[in-house]
């Protein structure tokens, strides 16, 4: 395979050094033809709808970087989206497992490559559907999971060889990744087969979020022993999705999104590392999330400044060799807080913008939020409507047709520039603190979002920052329609519960528990012991009781 000729244009743009041009042809020979030829781009010819030629490449590498190099700024891949595609989700779950798994056929029928689960509140802090606590909430925000039952339910029929599963879970992500494998040793997909990644952060839960339940110190084990339980039973499984999306939608800015999530990434790799994991052996696996928020530039900057950032972090402070250990891999979700329930259709337009700036950043997995989710759970149709919008961009728009197509602009690598320089030295305050988990306990990561928070809610009232259709541009307009699950789910998921309890082997569920009490009160691995448990259909909310009786319960400092 040839490298492409660089077109005219390029050869002639008279701010582009000769030095700056024998370098690209340099990428082109050594790391992106070798590339190509492995993997095979998706077309063999990249053009405009007028027909002009482009190349895969445009421009120097401004930070000694070019894509698939070191520091990754122009991205981790050397042929990006003309090699593959980002992973297409669409977040679903809610009112029980059976009408979830319906809206993943549909969504996978639509087109969509991967699946991305959303649990309702019991199922992420630990209770069961019949708990006293659960009652209001089953099914609300996303799909109950009780038991092994549920999650046969919630993926049946489903190609679990073949497709990657993205689950937001944190507090409880041991016991529901253990669910999985579970389910997957049932249908027989070998380990290796075993494709996803479990969010399983829950530094941001204690900074933004809310979700947890065990103290700190119990929460790190939990993260620790999940990356190595899935070294043997899911290798290519992503361990933890170390997550600046809900620390955005607290309120956070852009720089303060970039410097809480990586100080956060910095101390799980250094969790890992005390309990003895080999660096080398779980750093490819780590992988992150983060928020396409509305300024389309700035969001661009981040995600190159990010990256950079992890890179040098994991070679340069923890000396890591191996170079899929310096990439930072991210999943992509548009900005929910940016919705507004006020002209819905509005929406649209801001998560195209969205979802744009994640592609144009390099991200390798997006998921568009539906333009009524301020309003209620999305209707099928505007779930649909919100894939549909990652496909145009994909296949219509040309944007996937050229490697990192802003690297070079003078307005890009100086946001860039200076979003890093920024979130350094608000990690550099983070480490002068003790670190991540001492800021968290200390209150200052929530104190910055709140007041970040606060800042942009006095601007829109203010109406020194316009809001589409909220404090600018209004219009009378009759109610939105809103999508309502069927509130008899409610029943059924109880219903099944009970069913489990019956039927299901009791002293082979309550041998399984006594064997987790006994890892919980040693140094074992909590999940070798879990798996058992949820196997023999022992319940979410049994397990979780179990460990709280062991560990105890999260008490959040006062911040305000």
């Amino acid at each position: 395979m040839s490298a492409p000729s660089t077109p005219a244009s390029d050869r002639n743009r008279a701010s582009q050094p000769p030095s700056s041009d024998a370098a690209r042809q340099r990428w082109l020979d050594e790391t992106w033809k070798p590339a190509a030829s492995k993997q095979p781009e998706r077309r063999t010819r990249f053009a405009t709808s007028s027909g002009l030629d482009t190349a895969p490449l445009y421009g120097g590498a401004t930070d000694g970087g070019f894509p698939g190099e070191y520091p990754y700024t122009r991205g981790i891949r050397p042929t990006m989206y003309r090699g593959r595609l980002w992973t297409m989700r669409q977040y679903a779950g809610f009112s029980s497992a059976r009408d979830t798994n319906a809206r993943f056929k549909l969504l996978l029928q639509s087109g969509q490559t991967g699946l991305s689960t959303a649990f309702d509140l019991p199922t992420q802090i630990g209770y069961d559907s019949d708990h006293e606590l659960a009652s209001p909430e089953i099914g609300l925000v996303g799909v109950p999971i009780n038991s092994l039952s549920d999650m046969e339910l919630l993926f049946d029929g489903l190609p679990l060889g073949e497709v990657s599963t993205s689950m937001t879970i944190n507090a409880t992500a041991s016991i529901l990744l253990c669910m999985y494998v579970a389910l997957c040793r049932r249908a027989n997909v070998p380990p290796e087969k075993i494709r996803g990644t479990v969010q399983n952060d829950i530094l941001k839960e204690y900074a933004a979020r809310g979700n947890y339940r065990f103290p700190a110190g119990p929460s790190m084990r939990l993260v620790t022993d999940l990356m190595s339980f899935a070294r043997t039973h899911a290798p290519s499984w992503n361990t933890i999705s170390i997550s600046g999306y809900h620390i955005r939608e607290a309120g956070s800015t852009a720089v303060q999104e970039v410097a809480f999530t990586l100080a956060n990434g910095r101390a799980y790799v250094q969790a890992a590392l005390a309990a003895g994991l080999e660096l080398d052996e779980f750093a490819p696996r780590l992988s992150f999330f983060f928020n396409a928020h509305n300024h389309l530039f700035e969001e661009v900057a981040k995600f190159r400044a990010a990256r950079r950032m992890w890179a040098r972090i994991m070679r340069e402070e923890f000396g890591a060799r191996d170079p899929e250990s310096w990439m930072l891999r991210f999943h992509t979700q548009t900005a929910g807080s940016m919705l507004t329930s006020q002209q819905p259709d509005n929406n649209v337009v801001r998560v195209t913008l969205q979802a744009l700036s994640a592609v144009l950043g390099g991200t390798q997995s997006l998921h568009t939020n539906s333009r009524d989710e301020a309003l209620s759970l999305p209707s099928a149709e505007s779930a649909r409507l919100a894939l549909r919008t990652q496909q145009i961009l994909a296949h219509e728009s040309g944007v996937a047709d050229v490697i990192d197509p802003l690297g070079g602009s003078p307005y890009i690598e100086a946001l860039t520039d200076e979003l890093e320089a920024r979130a350094l030295a608000l990690m550099g305050e983070i480490d002068a603190r003790g670190g991540a988990v001492a800021a968290i306990e200390q209150g200052f990561m929530q104190r910055e979002i709140h007041r970040s928070a606060m800042s942009w809610q006095r601007e829109v009232e203010s109406k020194e920052r316009v809001i589409v259709g909220v404090n600018q541009f209004t219009a009378q307009e009759p109610p939105a329609r809103i999508f309502k699950p069927d509130p008899s789910a409610r029943e059924a998921v109880l219903a099944d519960l009970e069913r489990t309890r019956a039927q299901r082997d009791s002293l082979r569920v309550a041998a399984a528990l006594e064997g987790v009490e006994r890892a919980a009160a040693s140094r074992d691995n909590l999940l070798e012991a879990i798996l058992p448990a949820v196997e023999a259909y022992a319940t979410l909310g049994e397990i979780c009781a179990l460990l709280e009786r062991r560990f105890g319960v999260y008490q959040a400092p006062d911040v305000l």
